[in-house]
């Protein structure tokens, strides 16, 4: 119960990488803002089947105010806010000469904007209390990948959000970390299994050094050391998550 009476707000997570990392915090004793498009409600009711506490928030993570509420929200519910994980994002993959500008500025805005947002609100509130971890999650596609300039632009650009706010706020006992996590098994991900019988599927396991896919819970539970006390003196890495497949 590392996070014990620590407040956590865990953005997209209705479903998937998100779903896992709300799961996590909340069984090592944190109180969760499981917070989405929709109201995600299943991952609240999964964590309190477990015994945990959380509640669902409504937020588009491009609305400004919408963010603002969701912090409010937080501390109004349960006093504070510990941790805060900006996971909520979205991929339009297409290759560059053929991008529409639409997906282009849909990804920014989710991936990397609605990151700002989520670590400028909820860094407002952690320096006045002195104590804070923001954790945002990027891609080892910051590196870059066919099809996904728009994508590898706004994890790019969550990178250097990231070590910047870090290097902000690190007097003022606010860590700042992020985490790529490679090919997890999500609703997404698990839909390659269904192209070509499996071969697609099959091609993604080879170029995996540990030769098979992560899960959510992979990624969760190192948003669950970063989070805690135990990784008070780390602040402005990239860590992957990915088996080797991130080099």
């Amino acid at each position: 119960m590392r996070l014990e009476n620590k407040v956590a707000i865990v953005t997209g997570a209705g479903r998937g990488l998100g779903r896992g990392i709300a799961l996590r915090l909340a069984a090592e004793g944190a109180k969760v803002v499981a917070a989405d498009m929709e109201p995600a409600a299943e991952t609240v009711s999964l964590i309190e089947a477990a015994g945990g506490t959380a509640s669902a928030f409504k937020v588009n993570v491009t609305n400004q105010e919408e963010i603002k509420s969701m912090v409010r929200f937080a501390i109004d519910t349960y006093g504070t806010l510990d941790i805060m994980v900006n996971n909520a994002g979205i991929n339009r993959d297409g290759m560059l000469h053929k991008m529409p500008v639409e997906n282009w500025n849909l990804v920014i805005d989710v991936d990397l904007t609605g990151t700002f947002y989520g670590t400028q609100e909820a860094i407002k509130y952690m320096r006045e209390k002195g104590y804070g971890r923001v954790i945002n999650i990027s891609s080892g596609s910051w590196l870059g990948n066919i099809g996904q300039a728009n994508y590898a632009a706004a994890k790019a650009g969550v990178v250097g959000l990231t070590k910047t706010a870090a290097r902000e706020n690190a007097r003022k006992g606010i860590t700042c970390n992020a985490i790529c996590p490679g090919f997890i098994e999500t609703d997404m991900t698990l839909k390659l299994k269904e192209v070509n019988d499996g071969a697609a599927w099959d091609s993604m396991m080879k170029r995996i050094p540990a030769g098979y896919a992560g899960k959510p819970s992979d990624v969760g539970n190192m948003v669950a050391f970063l989070a805690s006390d135990e990784a008070s003196y780390i602040t402005s890495e990239v860590i992957n998550v990915g088996g080797g497949m991130i080099v």
